[in-house]
């Protein structure tokens, strides 16, 4: 490819990035950016079309940079040997540049070697909608020289900036419509363009998702199958799983079709899987998991708004939590059973300390679903030593004494618009 076309390139892209700064309100996101460039390289991951590309415009925003998007037909099939022509292109659009964002670079085979040459002397910020860029022969040459964060979609807060609403919590009629606000975004979900033009987006989004980041990407042989497991985790989200049973379900002869298959969800960023808490790695690898998607909007994808909205409630506080730990890696998430089938929705582990125990409940109305809720979170807290007991609700807030152990109850909009100032207390 010549330098001229690649100047093309570079050029109707940037006035591309540019119009969408002067034409559509940016919401300034959650990620701890005093500390992201505090390396040369930053890393960005994350579901398709959760704003990395503006976030990392945003992060270079008082900087002089360069900036190409690989995703770009284009430039399609570029060679390795022609990443050195991007440079001099770089060099005789803007002269010396120190900053450069990398858009998908995943798509050209050697682009770490590329990355690391750059990184000696410049900051580059490189984003990707695929968990492999952070593959092991970016880890093999960078030797840990560089920072990594996952961007989920807009996350409550950052849904009411962009509705440009800021809730008063002691105003009645305020709060009356932060919980008009929630109810849109657990149907709509957090993906800024789901948010700017409807849910219509979101189907659209899952299909390319599903097409272009798995079954094109990696040659699924078994489409159909790879679809109607897809569609059924989807449809079952805030429930456990099992390998063996989702292979006997979909009649796959091998269960690491379906390890692959669930393997290719999560690299996508589709889904999230979390594990049952033990102290003991063997029984945790082999007991069931728990799944999630990564956008209220996307659940809606496999299941009708009204049907089930304390799953859905789950799904919410699961999604928030992975957030909080992109920004602070040290906490793991989990979820608790016993042997009885006592259940804990959410563990937060630092170390080897649990930090809180989470339970999600929807109807605390009911007499039996308030017993079980509240005993299962008693059983944890002796087990795991956690005096730290939440449980989440959907209108309830107190503070109870049960079984000598302190509950908080909070509801779940309130819960979402404090919880960076509270995780892990």
């Amino acid at each position: 490819m010549k330098i001229e076309e690649l100047k093309n390139i570079i050029r109707d892209q940037a006035e591309e990035i540019k119009e969408k700064f002067e034409n559509e309100y940016i919401v300034p996101r959650e990620v701890g950016n005093n500390e992201l460039l505090k390396s040369n390289v930053l890393v960005i991951t994350g579901i398709r079309r959760a704003g990395k590309s503006i976030l990392a415009h945003l992060l270079f925003k008082d900087k002089k940079y360069a900036y190409i998007n690989f995703d770009d037909e284009r430039l399609f099939g570029i060679k390795t040997q022609e990443l050195n022509k991007i440079l001099e292109a770089f060099y005789q659009l803007y002269g010396e540049v120190r900053y450069i964002i990398l858009d998908e670079p995943q798509n050209v085979i050697g682009w770490e070697l590329f990355v690391n040459r750059l990184q000696k002397n410049k900051k580059v910020i490189i984003t990707g909608s695929n968990a492999k860029l952070l593959s092991k022969e970016l880890a093999t040459h960078l030797t840990g020289r560089y920072i990594d964060v996952t961007l989920y979609p807009f996350s409550f807060r950052e849904f009411l900036v962009y509705k440009k609403y800021k809730p008063d919590l002691y105003l009645t009629s305020s709060i009356a419509q932060t919980k008009r606000f929630l109810s849109e975004y657990m149907e709509i979900g957090g993906l800024p363009e789901s948010v700017m033009v409807g849910r219509r987006y979101v189907l659209k989004l899952y299909e390319d998702i599903i097409n272009k980041d798995i079954i094109s990407r990696y040659r699924i042989k078994y489409v159909r199958t790879l679809k109607e497991l897809t569609k059924y985790l989807v449809s079952n989200f805030s429930s456990e799983f099992t390998y063996h049973k989702l292979k006997k379900f979909f009649d796959i002869k091998s269960v690491h079709t379906i390890k692959n298959y669930i393997d290719f969800l999560e690299i996508s960023y589709l889904i999230f899987k979390l594990e049952r808490f033990s102290y003991k790695l063997k029984e945790q690898v082999l007991a069931p998991k728990k799944i999630y998607v990564v956008d209220p909007g996307i659940a809606n994808v496999g299941f009708r708004f009204s049907k089930d909205y304390g799953r859905l409630m789950e799904n919410v506080v699961a999604i928030e939590l992975m957030r909080q730990k992109a920004l602070n890696p040290l906490y793991e998430i989990y979820y608790w059973k016993d042997y009885q089938q006592h259940e804990v929705d959410f563990v937060i582990k630092q170390n080897l300390q649990v930090k809180g125990l989470i339970q999600v409940c929807y109807n605390l109305e009911d007499y039996i679903t308030r017993e079980r809720e509240t005993n299962s979170l008693v059983r944890a807290s002796k087990e795991l030593r956690c005096k730290n007991l939440l449980i989440i609700t959907d209108e309830y807030e107190s503070e109870e004494i049960i079984n000598k152990k302190r509950i908080m109850f909070i509801p779940l909009w309130k819960w979402l618009l404090e919880i960076p100032q509270k995780f892990g207390d």
